[in-house]
């Protein structure tokens, strides 16, 4: 338990809770996260790439678009964690980066759309 020494106690075990409380670089990785896809454009580049691979102009045509704002907003979601990208010859790939972190955006996204991936 947390020694702390707090101002009032409401009888409510802080401590407890103060104990299990994440850290504050936790956090600030988190409220990235968060960031990035509390932009429209990027939860619906996103939500694409958790159920398929695609280029920044094919991405681009589906979101209605340009490639410059479409490749904006791949760079930020790269930089977070979410994607992942590859090179094949001139064109590059983004898909969902394979990670604990994107995995659970990509099924908190569907229960927020209350919709089932196309893929099961």
């Amino acid at each position: 338990m947390v020694n702390i020494n707090l101002l009032h106690d409401h009888g409510q075990n802080i401590g407890i809770v103060l104990s299990k409380l994440p850290g504050q670089d936790e956090c600030v990785q988190v409220a990235e996260i968060f960031k990035q896809i509390s932009d429209g454009s990027r939860l619906r580049i996103l939500w694409l790439l958790c159920h398929c691979e695609e280029c920044v102009s094919n991405i681009a045509a589906a979101m209605e678009m340009s490639d410059p704002a479409v490749s904006h907003h791949l760079k930020l979601l790269r930089k977070s964690g979410l994607i992942v990208s590859r090179r094949d010859g001139k064109e590059v790939y983004y898909k969902l980066a394979d990670t604990e972190q994107a995995q659970i955006v990509h099924r908190v996204c569907e229960e927020m759309f209350r919709i089932s991936c196309p893929l099961d």
